[in-house]
């Protein structure tokens, strides 16, 4: 079991650490952006949805990775003052029972409106703009799938620290 944990926790650090170069590219395009149009009045509308697309694929395919570093937003007013047995409980009950379904639902209420996109091969309505929205909107099901490998990841771990501690 701590095999496939290792396994899946180090894919999503992979997958953290590679679009997190997304950030600095964000900054790049941008820069450049800013600059085309205050010193020579002009800009590309591509270059514009780049960034948004940028933005928009650091943080669904990064939920994963923030997930793994418990990053994510939460109110710690009972979790912070758990012991490593009770954080492992809620983890384990968090990912069965909120994470999983609520993953499960975005995958069932977005699979249409992502093949939909797919099936005109759904692009920018700017003149100008990128082309390939459907990949954008295919991260949708990726960010899901990324999430529930990682709650994977985060149940099994819990359930060997409370297996660990009741062992003990």
């Amino acid at each position: 079991m701590q095999k496939l944990i290792n396994a899946i926790n180090h894919f999503t650090d992979w997958t953290g650490r590679s679009v997190s170069w997304l950030t600095l590219a964000m900054v790049l395009v941008t820069s450049c952006v800013v600059f085309l149009r205050y010193a020579f009045d002009t800009g590309w509308i591509a270059l514009q949805e780049s960034v948004s697309y940028m933005h928009a694929l650091v943080f669904l395919i990064g939920a994963a990775y923030t997930l793994k570093y418990d990053e994510h937003v939460r109110v710690d007013i009972v979790y912070s003052r758990l012991g490593t047995r009770g954080k492992a409980w809620i983890n384990l009950l968090g990912s069965l029972f909120i994470l999983l379904p609520v993953m499960a639902f975005i995958i069932w209420v977005s699979w249409e409106y992502v093949f939909e996109s797919w099936a005109v091969l759904e692009s920018s309505g700017e003149t100008g703009g990128l082309p390939g929205i459907f990949l954008l909107k295919s991260c949708i099901l990726l960010m899901s799938a990324l999430l529930i490998l990682q709650a994977i990841a985060q149940l099994l771990q819990s359930l060997l620290t409370i297996m660990d501690k009741e062992s003990a």
